[in-house]
């Protein structure tokens, strides 16, 4: 068991007819942990390619920090911790984003704002190898959270809270 016999990577190997000991994987063969075959979860839209109108994950407090962590780290240096379109890389001469608070960005369906994320859009590149699936939906939720504080209004409080407010 100490020594058997094996090929090397890029090895030769007599058995097969082409000579390589490499093979090719067999078609249809998806590597262990890379099925993805939700595909509201994965690509944010639905069997018929419309894009999901709400986040296809369970909004929790977790959630929201974890999203809130990934948005600071990715999003911030460009669109700002507000999301007004005033990150430092704007400051440096960058092309201003739009900011998330426009009516238009609030109105974006949860599925092509993923999308967005996944593929980018004109000057903003894409962070599929950067943001895991479950960050990007995590960033979404929290985005959404933050569009709600910046365009919230006396009602959007608790009738117990509204005295508290200056």
């Amino acid at each position: 068991m100490d020594d058997q016999p094996r090929y090397d990577p890029q090895g030769e190997s007599k058995f097969f007819a082409d000579g390589s000991a490499m093979r090719q994987p067999v078609p249809g063969t998806v590597a262990r942990g890379e099925l993805k075959d939700n595909i509201g979860f994965y690509q944010g839209k639905d069997e018929s390619g419309e894009f999901l109108k709400l986040a296809p994950v369970h909004v929790t407090m977790q959630l929201l920090e974890r999203g809130q962590e990934r948005f600071n780290i990715f999003c911030s240096p460009c669109h700002s911790r507000l999301g007004d379109g005033h990150g430092i890389m704007v400051q440096r001469g960058y092309t201003p984003p739009p900011t998330f608070h426009s009516d238009r960005i609030r109105q974006l369906p949860d599925g092509q704002l993923f999308d967005v994320i996944t593929h980018g859009v004109r000057n903003m590149p894409s962070y599929a190898a950067q943001i895991p699936e479950s960050d990007r939906w995590a960033i979404i939720a929290y985005l959404r959270a933050l569009q709600r504080s910046q365009n919230a209004s006396l009602n959007d409080v608790p009738e117990e809270l509204r005295g508290r407010i200056r």
